[in-house]
C-alpha cells in the first residue's frame, strides 16, 4: 500500500472543491465558495499558527496539520462533534519534498486541557472540539498545531453514497455488525465502507488491518473522484463536504496552500508511537512513555525546522 495514500485525504476534503471548476467551469465558483464559508471554522487567538512557535508562519515555510475522523453524536448529523474516532499530525516540508503522518492512540492518557482532566485524548474532542483536542495534543507531545481538519464519520459514509459507492480487494471473509464481506472484489456502499473499515477484533492483524481497510477505501474514493462520471455528482459532494467537515483553511489559504506545500507530497513518512496498555479505575489506557513522546516530539520540531 502507497504511504502517500493518507495524504490523500487532504485531496479529498479539499481537492474536490477544485474538482467541480475542472467540469462545469467558473460559474460554479459561488457554490464553492460557500461551501468553503460553511467548512470554515477558525480557531481563537492562532491567527493561522500554532502559539508554540516563536514567529509566525509564513506560506511556504514547513507546517502541520490535524486530521481527525470524528464519531457521530446521536441527533447531530450535520455536525462536526463527539469523540476523535482517528487522529493523525501531519508535518508538510516543501523545501525538502517530504511529509511525516504521526498518528497517535486515541486511547492515550493525557490531561485534557481546559477541562482539568486526564483521561482518553480523544475525549477532548466531545468536550472542546478541534480547540481543545489541539490544546491537549500540544500539551502531551510539545508538537505545533498550525490548522486542523474534521470529518464527522457519518458525512464520510454520505461521500461514499454521493459518489454511488466504492470498489475494493477484501483480503479475508468477515461479518461485522449484520453485514457479510467475502474475500475477493466487492462493492460497498456508505453504510457498508464505514463498516468495512471500524473491523479489527476478527483481523489477526489488529490496528494493522483496518488502516490498510482505511486506506483502501480511501484509495478508491480517490479513483471515483477522479472519474468523469463524479463531475455530474459535484452538487451533491459540496453539500456532504459544507455539513460535516470543519476546517480553519479558509478557501484563499486552501488556494494559496495547493501550490506552496505540493512539493511536500514527494515523500512521505508513517511515524508510529510506541506505548504500553494499562488499566486504570477499570479503564484502558495507551501510556506512552516521556522518552518516547521526547523521541516523536524531537523528529518532527526537526521536519518543521524548529528544532
Amino acid at each position: 500500500m502507497k504511504k502517500k495514500t493518507v495524504l490523500k485525504v487532504i485531496a479529498l476534503l479539499f481537492g474536490l472543491l477544485f474538482l467541480s471548476v475542472i467540469g462545469y467551469g467558473i460559474y460554479l465558483y459561488n457554490d464553492i465558495r460557500h461551501t468553503a464559508n460553511e467548512m470554515y471554522d477558525p480557531l481563537p487567538n492562532r491567527e493561522g499558527a500554532s502559539p508554540l512557535r516563536s514567529a509566525s508562519l509564513q506560506v511556504g515555510e514547513p507546517m502541520s496539520i490535524l486530521l481527525t475522523g470524528v464519531d457521530l453524536t446521536e441527533g447531530r448529523e450535520d455536525e462536526v462533534v463527539g469523540r476523535a474516532d482517528s487522529i493523525m499530525v501531519l508535518t508538510l516540508n516543501p523545501a525538502e519534498g517530504t511529509t511525516k503522518m504521526l498518528s497517535i492512540p486515541r486511547d492515550t492518557r493525557a490531561e485534557i486541557v481546559g477541562r482539568g482532566t486526564v483521561e482518553k485524548i480523544n475525549h477532548a474532542h466531545a468536550y472542546g472540539g478541534a480547540q481543545m483536542l489541539i490544546d491537549s495534543i500540544e500539551e502531551a507531545y510539545g508538537i505545533p498545531i498550525d490548522h486542523y481538519a474534521s470529518i464527522n464519520m457519518a458525512g464520510f459514509e454520505r461521500l461514499i453514497d454521493a459518489f454511488g459507492g466504492v470498489t475494493v480487494y477484501n483480503d479475508f471473509e468477515f461479518e461485522m455488525d449484520g453485514s457479510h464481506f467475502p474475500e475477493g472484489t466487492i462493492e460497498l456502499n456508505g453504510e457498508e465502507a464505514l463498516k468495512y473499515t471500524r473491523m479489527r477484533y476478527d483481523d489477526p492483524r489488529g490496528d494493522a488491518g483496518r488502516a490498510n481497510r482505511q486506506r483502501d477505501i480511501i484509495d478508491a474514493l480517490m479513483q471515483e473522484s477522479a472519474s468523469l462520471g463524479s463531475i455530474t455528482k459535484v452538487g451533491e459532494i459540496l453539500d456532504v463536504l459544507g455539513t460535516t467537515v470543519r476546517t480553519d483553511l479558509s478557501l484563499d489559504v486552501m488556494w494559496d496552500y495547493q501550490s506552496e506545500y505540493r512539493p511536500a507530497l514527494g515523500s512521505t513518512e508513517q511515524i508510529e508511537v510506541s506505548y504500553t496498555g494499562e488499566t486504570i479505575d477499570g479503564i484502558w489506557y495507551a501510556i506512552v512513555s516521556d522518552e518516547e513522546k521526547a523521541r516523536v516530539r524531537s523528529e518532527m520540531l526537526s521536519h518543521l525546522g524548529l528544532e
